[in-house]
């Protein structure tokens, strides 16, 4: 029986490991901190968002954009609701 779970155990390591290789290479790009460096371009996508709602830039979104843009906004959303679940260590309410 043990012999049998060590196969499988090797084979799923042996798929896993390209996926897992490539999680680790983007995790290492995308989930670093903003650099000092990165701050004026920060402050410059800001104010360029902020220039384009006043001009009702938005109007002129195709459904496409307009459709992911509403779905980032509720995954955004949906990680801040799990945030909180988290900080709270409850599903409802806080532990008063």
């Amino acid at each position: 029986m043990s012999q049998a779970v060590l196969e499988v155990f090797k084979v799923v390591a042996t798929k896993a490991r390209p996926a897992l290789k490539n999680f680790v290479y983007y995790a290492k790009v995308e989930l670093v901190p903003p650099k000092i460096s990165d701050i004026p371009a920060i402050r410059t996508g800001i104010n360029n968002l902020i220039s384009s709602a006043k001009n009702k830039r938005y109007l002129q979104l195709t459904v496409r954009e307009a459709w992911l843009n509403t779905l980032v906004g509720i995954e955004i959303y949906c990680w801040f609701f799990v945030g909180e679940c988290i900080g709270k260590r409850h599903l409802i309410g806080y532990n008063v």
